[in-house]
């Protein structure tokens, strides 16, 4: 599991402020919709199996299999949607629920991206404070035959940290070298206040089976193995359909 801490629950806040954010974002691309007399939001969803779940170099479900499956709404650059997967964290939580909302413009060839992320955690032990909110701010840029990128996150109060504040950067490339192929890696580093910071990278190669069918290999690792074995590098298999 991600390294935790315990506190007086605070996942009434986490599951009000992810509320707030699908709930605003709906009324937004709603209300947007009616007072330009266009069609409503174009909705697209995701179901994928994974050989482990990683999340920022971290194993999520002990180095086991996945499955996820999400759904997305977007209309004239704003966006909202959900996403879930089981994880396994030692103990009874056993699904992870995020949901999210935010813009997408593209100024002077940078796509841009802002947006808020709810994870709520559902089965989680009384007293742990898994639920917690990140602001993003991302941005990207053809180069070439490649896609750059750099991203922040922020969240004010971290997964089961003890009132801890965090922030992840990375940087991301992609390139596509031959048809239905796509390498893409990263490098990101977590700072948690509580001096639990790591470095992460990935790298790794998609192939487009079908028009909806994509399976990617990808090698993960992070510089903090001493924190314990979900830490350590890892290949992982994901087979995704989009629809």
């Amino acid at each position: 599991m991600r390294k935790s801490f315990s506190k007086a629950s605070g996942r009434n806040d986490a599951w009000f402020a992810a509320a707030c954010i699908v709930g605003l974002a709906g009324l937004g691309l709603c209300s947007e919709a009616k007072a330009q007399d266009v069609s409503a939001p174009t909705v697209s969803a995701n179901v994928a199996v994974t050989s482990d779940y990683v999340f920022r170099g971290v194993s999520q479900t002990q180095e086991n299999p996945a499955l996820s499956a999400g759904v997305d709404l977007t209309r004239n650059g704003f966006y909202a949607g959900g996403w879930a997967s089981n994880v396994d964290f030692g103990d009874d939580t056993d699904a992870e629920v995020d949901l999210y909302a935010g813009y997408r413009p593209e100024v002077a060839g940078y796509a841009l991206d802002f947006g808020v992320i709810g994870y709520l955690y559902a089965g989680q032990p009384d007293g742990a404070d898994y639920d917690y909110v990140e602001f993003k701010a991302a941005a990207s840029r053809a180069v070439g035959p490649a896609t750059l990128g750099a991203a922040v996150y922020y969240s004010p109060d971290f997964f089961g940290a003890a009132e801890d504040e965090a922030t992840y950067a990375e940087v991301n490339g992609a390139v596509s070298p031959a048809d239905k192929w796509t390498v893409s890696g990263a490098v990101g580093r977590q700072w948690v206040s509580s001096d639990l910071d790591y470095t992460t990278w990935n790298l790794g190669a998609a192939y487009q089976l079908t028009d909806n069918l994509a399976l990617d290999l990808r090698y993960h690792d992070t510089d903090q193995h001493d924190f314990g074995d979900i830490y350590g590098a890892r290949a992982v298999a994901t087979l995704k359909a989009t629809f």
